[in-house]
């Protein structure tokens, strides 16, 4: 569990861009690896079983959000209406407030593209641009062609592409 965790919750956060759904992830995913673990035969490598554990986990969380229900506005307190992932990060030394500023309205503007991607597109991409993981071992990971998985990735970038040029002409 030392050996991965760190990557673990690196990927659910990637996926999901939310630290306390990371973490439901992460123990998810944990569970269900010792619950597993008797029936592993080593026909692959732990990791990559491991890591497929994560991806399933993450795409049943997102098929589970879109299924909860909502909370109306007004049933909302005031003091949670204030989002930290909406504000800009801190400035570090160096940079400009308003490049601080405009690396953080950036990043919203790529985090709400991610988020129109289908369930395997967002895998996919989360996996390959914020994670670093090769075709190969994402269609390992998905038990799926690497001709799949470059299709779930060219679609996604297309979408992305297409959004984001919308929002930067």
């Amino acid at each position: 569990m030392y050996r991965y965790d760190r990557k673990v919750l690196s990927i659910a956060h990637s996926f999901t861009r939310d630290p306390d759904d990371a973490k439901d992830i992460y123990q998810e995913t944990f569970l269900r690896v010792y619950r597993a673990l008797p029936g592993f035969e080593f026909g692959s490598e732990f990791s990559t079983w491991l890591y497929r554990i994560v991806v399933n986990v993450c795409l049943n969380h997102k098929r589970s959000a879109a299924r909860a229900s909502y909370t109306p506005l007004e049933d909302v307190p005031e003091h949670s209406l204030r989002d930290p992932q909406t504000c800009p990060a801190p400035a570090s030394l160096g940079a400009s407030p308003e490049r601080t500023v405009e690396d953080g309205e950036i990043r919203r503007h790529i985090e709400e593209a991610v988020e129109t991607l289908s369930p395997r597109e967002k895998v996919v991409f989360t996996l390959k641009h914020f994670e670093g993981y090769k075709i190969g071992e994402i269609a390992a990971l998905l038990e799926c062609g690497e001709g799949t998985v470059k299709r779930y990735l060219f679609t996604a970038v297309a979408k992305m592409r297409k959004r984001l040029k919308r929002v930067y002409r």
